[in-house]
């Protein structure tokens, strides 16, 4: 089978939450199963610590054991399932450890990249960066979680591709489910809306004025204040399940 990692940027963007209606009957159902079970994760619809059933499942997605068992693989294989002998299949736990991993790695990563487009951005990349800005303000003030973090993926594509460094892009791609779990966590508290939209500003102007030190602690911040954020639920969590 193909790896979903070696779609392009914005296929791997546009398939990331699930599949389009248009392409349901287009694609083999074990991947369908996969991209449906994979955008319950990541938008923790499915808990972590949940248990993957397959008969259960089957009969939720009205198909048979197979193609859940091997999207259940595939899963696993992401990161976002744990396969526990004896126990099963559970949805693979968010720890404040993955998290500081995580975001240490991102961190970097996306210092590097808006460093990397504010001293290479083409014309094209430009009025791409601006538009996907001016976009997800617009996405925020309608309010709707899913919308929200498809807008603020876009964003940061945006410069990841301005970068202009191909292998940049690809390993930023190979966390992208792993950055989307923690991301979308951020976004379902809306009291953060007013600080991101003027994050993405800051970002966006540091690097069209071409001020790569400026973007590159601008991203740093952005990204340290989800960390504090999303380190804070999960020990809040921990206390509550005493542990």
């Amino acid at each position: 089978m193909k790896s979903h990692r070696e779609m392009n940027i914005r296929d791997e963007r546009d398939m990331r939450l699930g599949v389009p209606a248009s392409q349901e009957q287009s694609i083999p159902l074990r991947d369908s199963v996969f991209l449906t079970l994979r955008k319950a994760i990541l938008t923790g619809k499915m808990k972590p610590g949940e248990r993957l059933t397959e008969v259960r499942l089957g009969r939720m997605l009205g198909t048979s054991r197979t193609p859940i068992r091997e999207a259940i693989r595939l899963l696993e294989l992401e990161g976002l399932v744990t396969i526990i002998p004896g126990s099963g299949a559970r949805v693979a736990a968010m720890t404040e450890r993955d998290l500081q991993e995580v975001m240490e790695v991102r961190c970097v990563l996306e210092q590097l990249s808006v460093r990397l487009a504010s001293r290479r951005i083409t014309s094209h990349y430009r009025d791409e960066l601006k538009a996907a800005c001016d976009e997800f303000e617009r996405t925020v003030q309608r309010g709707n979680e899913m919308e929200i973090a498809e807008a603020d993926v876009r964003f940061h594509d945006v410069i990841m591709e301005a970068s202009g460094n191909s292998l940049l892009c690809d390993i930023i791609g190979n966390l992208a489910d792993n950055i989307y779990r923690y991301r979308y966590e951020y976004i379902r508290d809306e009291g953060h809306y007013g600080r991101l939209v003027a994050e993405h500003r800051q970002i966006c102007d540091a690097i069209l004025a071409g001020e790569d030190a400026k973007a590159s602690n601008a991203a740093m911040d952005h990204i340290r204040r989800q960390y504090e954020y999303i380190r804070r639920q999960l020990d809040s969590e921990e206390k509550k399940l005493g542990r």
